[in-house]
């Protein structure tokens, strides 16, 4: 895969120039730039799959390069050393990140997602709009200061995209989710329970069980009667365990005083 690094220090396009050059024989590096102007001006003139986007830089930010990016139908993969807002949006969105200073097994694994993701493009011509739902459920998530509006939920030919607000509860099953949505709808995606916790902690979700997380949008009613247990909008029943229950309760009260 061709492979642009977008940053403006210094010392991270190198390193990661570097990592890339020592440890990815499969990426090779076309160009760095500084700065997003420049990153626009290499993609008139260059086939790239992949680039490695730095977020926070001066004049534009690396978000102002997604729509060149999808575009050309380019794979991107953001490099960070902060902002845990900016991250939650990019793992709601199903794009790829890595932390800063990068671990190698981290970019190997990224790269390889990135040439899946190259791979079935060149069979599937669908999963090019699937990129651009990507991209514009990203810019959504953004252009809200703390909560996660979308998140997109991938599969094997491409993603579904789903309103934060239609997801009922959230059921883990061994290494799986079950997404429970409004009109009795499931989506299943392989990823832990535990990784859509961090995602939606913000976002009026409350874990209530090692197997359970509701949307607090969809809480119909509560009984402490016999154990803890909530109803929900679809009149589903689900229990609250004992080590789970304060933390329901206080974010319950918290919810009710907004």
């Amino acid at each position: 895969m061709n492979a642009i690094i977008v940053d403006d220090e210094e010392y991270s396009r190198q390193s990661l120039f570097f990592l890339i050059n020592g440890y990815c024989p499969d990426v090779k590096v076309k160009g760095i730039a500084r700065s997003v102007a420049e990153a626009r001006s290499f993609l008139k003139s260059e086939t790239i799959d992949l680039v490695f986007l730095d977020i926070a830089m001066p004049v534009e930010d690396g978000f102002s390069l997604l729509p060149d990016l999808q575009r050309n139908i380019t794979s991107v993969i953001f490099t960070t050393a902060y902002n845990q807002y900016a991250i939650k949006a990019i793992k709601a969105s199903a794009v790829d990140y890595l932390l800063k200073p990068i671990d190698i097994q981290e970019l190997q694994d990224s790269i390889g997602k990135a040439a899946e993701w190259k791979a079935l493009t060149g069979e599937n011509d669908l999963l090019a709009v699937s990129h651009e739902t990507v991209f514009n459920s990203l810019h959504e998530n953004l252009n809200e200061i703390k909560k996660i509006k979308k998140i997109n939920l991938p599969h094997s030919n491409g993603f579904h995209v789903l309103n934060i607000h239609n997801i009922l509860y959230i059921q883990a099953d061994s290494n799986y989710s079950i997404f429970n949505i409004e009109k009795g709808e499931k989506i299943v995606v392989s990823k832990h329970l535990k990784e859509y916790e961090s995602i939606l902690d913000d976002c009026d979700f409350c874990r209530i069980h090692k197997s359970t997380m509701i949307n607090l949008a969809h809480l119909q009613s509560y009984s402490n009667r016999n154990g803890l247990v909530v109803k929900m909008s679809d009149n589903s029943e689900h229990s609250v365990s004992r080590r789970r229950s304060p933390g329901f309760m206080e974010t319950v009260k918290d919810m009710f005083k907004k």
